[in-house]
């Protein structure tokens, strides 16, 4: 009788620590499946940013993982980021869905983060050579000859370029070395790729103004986690950044 009480007992403490884990890690969020068809067969990671509402600048990001031809897991979340000062907007990326009825379509200067799936095809900073080893993404180190070109008339529209080695055609750009370090470490969001005119240009991954403060129309967040984000980041692995309303 003693060892059977024992046993009830280990039991029940092992039930009780798993209901308690249950509460502490929220369950992963899947991917809406408007944007699942837009996910290749070789994506593998998936950065999913969750938003309550289309003008919230707080959100939740989920990184997402899976085996070849498995289901999804969490690697790590929540994770709070902040979005643009407006929000989000329907962007221009890999979906091929239309916005849903009412939702705002994103253009230039608009203060929104763009809504929809999109590649990461590389990272850039201020590091240089061996302080950069452990990403695995292409690095771009910057320069202050390295900008973002913002001007939708310029043929470099939503390009990053050095400023020194192609032909100025553009009345405005952003200065990629910053004085207040949002950009110490940070990665390319493909948002419009084709560079279409008004749509949106330089949407980035980088570190938050400071919590619970806007973007200009990026995806913020600490400068530990913007680290830990792009340190599990594989090319290799296809990644895309599904970001949308919880709603979805």
């Amino acid at each position: 009788m003693k060892r059977r009480a024992i046993i009830l007992a280990a039991v029940a403490i092992t039930t009780a620590i798993w209901a308690a884990m249950q509460v502490l890690v929220p369950a992963a969020p899947r991917v809406p499946r408007m944007f699942r068809s837009a996910l290749p067969d070789g994506c593998r990671q998936v950065m999913l940013v969750l938003s309550p509402s289309e003008e919230s600048v707080d959100a939740k990001l989920w990184l997402l993982e899976r085996e070849a031809g498995g289901r999804w897991q969490t690697h790590a979340g929540p994770i709070p980021v902040t979005l643009g000062r407006k929000g989000l907007a329907w962007g221009v990326g890999e979906h091929c869905c239309t916005a849903p009825a009412d939702f705002r379509i994103k253009h230039e200067g608009d203060g929104c983060s763009p809504a929809g799936v999109f590649l990461i095809p590389f990272a850039f900073g201020v590091a240089r050579g061996p302080d950069a080893s452990w990403l695995r993404l292409r690095y771009l180190p910057l320069t202050q000859s390295i900008i973002g070109v913002d001007d939708p008339k310029s043929r470099y529209y939503n390009q990053i370029v050095d400023n020194t080695l192609v032909s100025r055609d553009w009345d405005s750009n952003e200065a990629m070395i910053r004085h207040d370090d949002l950009y110490r470490w940070g990665a390319v969001i493909a948002h419009n790729p084709g560079g279409l005119p008004w749509r949106g240009s330089c949407i980035f991954l980088h570190r938050w103004p400071a919590p619970g403060i806007a973007t200009a129309g990026c995806t913020g967040m600490s400068a530990d986690d913007i680290r830990q984000v792009l340190a599990w980041l594989d090319p290799a692995l296809e990644p895309r950044l599904v970001q949308c309303l919880e709603s979805w």
